[in-house]
């Protein structure tokens, strides 16, 4: 089964990437006209983007635990 785009076919480079693609995807499915296959292949490829994102956030979590000994502090906006 083809993919429906060549940009499903690799992975995202940064976070802000996967996270348009994903939201490119969204409005896809939710507009209504892709025929079942297509639609069977954006929503895969909208959790790989998905997970990719959880991945990044997490990391990014961790790194600042690191950064603030280990606690993760509540976000005071400026």
């Amino acid at each position: 089964m083809a993919r429906s785009t060549a940009s499903a076919t690799k992975d995202p480079t940064s976070y802000e990437q996967a996270l348009a693609e994903l939201d490119r995807l969204v409005a896809q499915m939710e507009g209504g006209q892709l025929p079942l296959d297509q639609l069977l292949d954006t929503y895969r490829r909208g959790a790989e983007l998905l997970a990719y994102c959880r991945g990044r956030l997490q990391a990014v979590e961790e790194q600042v635990k690191l950064l603030d000994d280990g606690q993760l502090k509540a976000w005071q906006p400026a």
